[in-house]
């Protein structure tokens, strides 16, 4: 038993290497196919910076008529914005064309992804690779650079580099959660508008503070699917906010085991979806 287990983590590094490496080959691709019309490229670019930008106008106008909302200034639900986006924007990049399996599922196109010799989740997640939405990541970068020198915390080495860990951690959760409303498409087709409330709802809310929420809907996105580790939570610590649901001080660390429980999850349930799947026949 114990003899064969480094055969096995030999194949399973091996098919990871074999699906970045297809993942690349893809990207590259989608990108030279983007980047051949640069004017196109560059226009739908600062129309997706743009689509976002409006999200931060509206926190903005309210903001002229309040001095806090939830006891969080302007800078501080920039913070929030800029960090939530950074992940979201980074896990859309890599990951977001998998929301559309399916649509391969309902038209028999995943068929082909099974014949060819690269993993199906590479291919899925590389496929119609969009640069364009590098302008959401940009535009959160551009909020969240305005508000840290607006915000009061004592920056020391420790708290520097928690603003990429947040940006990790916040990219695998959000992956993970792209990853797993993929794999339920399996059996339900039709889901990705359930996936999205998670993913692009689940940004929405971030970028306001806990506080304006009620308990029970804070304790959700705490407990039972913790969206509230890609920034509420370190958030809290590093602008010094007590927590809304008064969970030990512990618990704000928490990101990167719950990013790796999230992904370890996710990849499961794709796998279990991609076993179960059963061709159309078409």
């Amino acid at each position: 038993m114990a003899s064969g287990r480094p055969g096995v983590l030999r194949d399973r590094a091996a098919e990871v290497a074999q699906g970045v490496s297809a993942y690349g080959l893809i990207v590259r691709m989608w990108v030279r196919s983007s980047l051949a019309y640069r004017t196109s490229f560059v226009m739908m670019a600062c129309g997706n910076f743009a689509a976002n930008a409006l999200d931060f106008v509206a926190i903005m106008l309210m903001f002229s008529q309040i001095d806090a909302l939830g006891g969080f200034s302007l800078p501080e639900v920039a913070f929030l914005y800029g960090t939530s986006g950074i992940a979201l924007g980074l896990a859309d990049l890599l990951l977001g064309s998998i929301e559309g399996l399916g649509r391969r599922v309902r038209d028999g196109t995943l068929d082909t992804l099974l014949l060819r010799p690269a993993p199906v989740f590479a291919q899925i997640a590389a496929d119609r690779f969009a640069l364009r939405r590098l302008g959401r990541i940009t535009q959160a970068l551009l909020v969240l650079g305005w508000s840290l020198p607006r915000i009061e915390v004592d920056w020391t080495v420790g708290r520097v580099l928690m603003l990429p860990l947040m940006a990790v951690c916040g990219t695998a959760i959000f992956g993970a959660v792209f990853t797993a409303g993929a794999a339920f498409q399996f059996w339900a087709q039709d889901a990705a508008e359930v996936q999205n409330s998670f993913t692009y709802g689940g940004n929405a809310m971030l970028q306001y503070p806990p506080t304006v929420f009620a308990k029970e809907l804070v304790r959700g996105v705490t407990f039972l699917v913790p969206l509230a580790f890609v920034n509420w939570l370190p958030a809290l610590r590093l602008l010094g906010r007590p927590d809304p649901l008064g969970l030990p001080g512990w618990v704000d660390f928490l990101g990167p085991a719950v990013a790796a429980l999230m992904c370890a999850g996710a990849g499961l349930a794709w796998r279990w979806g991609l076993r179960s799947y059963r061709s159309t026949g078409s």
